[in-house]
Formats: structure tokens, sequence, C-alpha cells
């Protein structure tokens, strides 16, 4: 098997799984949400409240203040502190080795709530605070539906407070040919984020389900492809070799995605394999790169 056979293959799983895969989940998710008016079913079950014909958090120190007010600072401080890391990059020669990383999660963290926030002014969907179902003045207008002329312009969809804590998915990005098991921890509080800043949203009438979740997809596919342009290039530069028998492996190579991974993830790979007793074949692909 050729370098550039293990090459393509990894590269097919890695756009399969990081590409296909989640286009078709939330494409799924979304028709969901819309064929069965999930929005307006989960509103009126959980977030507003018919007796008291409130939103329950509305005005509440946990939705208002902890998670809409104390999450908006918080990503600030994230972005200021990849932004300082880039910039004293330049000065400090031992944080050279930062400036890529740094400069992919500022982009990211600039990039992801430009992106929605530009949409929201061209989708003209309604708030829920704003409709009559909940003690506003607009009649409900679902997603697809044409929306009247005569009514105000609105600027609610997709959610740019859930997009920003989903836009911190660039942790999982930067991690993942490095170290496999901290992207995908790193992943897991961004999904966590974003999913609690969503809530808090959604239990001011702020926003429906499916507005977070179309942040969610933008937020993914936008670092997607802000990894393909900053990202990608640094780890193609290391190519997997064709190697024979049972020669150790070198210093660096690379994941079954085709990632780039430093010697310490290559060696426990390596340990796995052998604890599992699968047998090695001569003339089978493999990365390394001479000492």
């Amino acid at each position: 098997m050729t370098s550039s056979a293990c090459g393509d293959g990894g590269r097919r799983r890695f756009w399969r799984r990081h590409l296909r895969l989640p286009a078709c989940f939330f494409s799924a998710a979304l028709i969901a949400v819309i064929a069965g008016h999930l929005d307006l079913q989960i509103a009126d079950a959980v977030f507003f409240d018919r007796e008291a014909d409130v939103w329950i958090g509305a005005q509440t120190w946990w939705a208002v203040d902890l998670i809409h007010t104390g999450g908006a600072l918080f990503i600030r401080l994230v972005g200021i502190a990849a932004i300082a890391t880039l910039a004293l990059s330049f000065w400090l020669p031992a944080w050279r080795h930062f400036r890529r990383g740094a400069a992919y999660l500022a982009l990211g963290l600039i990039l992801v709530p430009t992106v929605v926030a530009t949409l929201k002014q061209l989708t003209n969907v309604d708030c829920p605070w704003d409709l009559e179902r909940y003690g506003g003045d607009r009649p409900y207008v679902a997603l697809l539906d044409d929306r009247p002329d005569d009514l105000p312009r609105a600027r609610c969809f997709p959610g740019s407070h859930a997009s920003s804590g989903f836009a911190l998915m660039a942790g999982y990005f930067l991690l993942l040919g490095r170290r496999p098991l901290q992207a995908r921890q790193a992943l897991a509080a961004a999904i966590l984020i974003g999913t609690v800043f969503s809530i808090g949203q959604q239990a001011r009438g702020a926003h429906f389900l499916s507005h977070d979740l179309t942040s969610a997809a933008i937020a993914w596919f936008t670092l997607l492809a802000l990894w393909r342009l900053l990202l990608a290039p640094a780890a193609e530069a290391v190519q997997p070799q064709v190697v024979q028998g049972d020669r150790e492996w070198k210093e660096i190579g690379k994941d079954s995605d085709g990632v780039v991974l430093a010697e310490g993830e290559v060696q426990k790979q390596q340990q796995a394999s052998r604890n599992a007793h699968v047998p090695e074949r001569r003339g089978h692909c493999r990365p390394a790169v001479s000492r």
C-alpha cells in the first residue's frame, strides 16, 4: 500500500466524520424540529409559564445575569486571551509555536458570531417574546413560511448568544491532531456551554430551539472551514510513509483520520495495537518519519 493511498483514505475518513455526518445530523434535526413544530411545543411545555403569562427566565439572575451577561463576558475574556497570546508570539520567541493556534481561536470567536449576526439581519424572523402567543403583538410565522410584508422587521434568527458558546468548539480543532482525548473533552465542554447559553436564551423568550440549533451548525462548519485554511496546511506538512515489519514508529506521524500526531500519541496507539494482539503485516502503511 502506498503512502498516497494511506493519506487519501485518512482524508476521506476525516471529511466523512467532520463534514458529511454533521451535515446529515443538523439537516435531520432541523427537519424534525420544523416538521414536528417542536419550537412551539418545547417553548410551551418548558420555558413559558402560561398561568403567570411570563417566560421562566425573564428578569432572573440565572438567565440574565449569569448565563447571558456572565456568559458573554467569559467569551470576551477567552477572545482577549487568544488575541494577547497572538500578539505576544511576535515578541516572545518561546511563544512562537502558539501563534497559529491563537490566531485560529481568535478568528473563530470573532467569525462565528459575526456570521450569525449578519444572518440575523437577513432572515427576518421574530423572537418568541414578540409573538401574540406569548404576550407580544405579532403573529407566529413558521420558519420557512412567507412572512407578511406589513409586519415590522425582525432580527432573531439564528441565535447569536448561543453561537458564541458553540464557537468554543474551536478548541476541538486546535487539539485534534496532538491530543485526541483532550480534543473530545474540549468538544464536549463547548457543546455543553453552547447548550447552556441556548437554554438561558430560550428561557428568556429570546429564541426557539431551531434558532440555536442553526447557530450550532453555523459554528461547526465555520470552524471546520477555518481549520482547513489555517491549521490543516501545517498538519499536511507531515506525510505518512510505508515502513516494513515492526520498525519503531519515529518522531511524528498521523492518526487514522490523517491528522498529525505528536510522538506520545503515536507511541500510545502502537502500544494499544500490540496489547490487542493485532498482527502487523509487512508492507502495511504506517506513519513514520526517519530520525
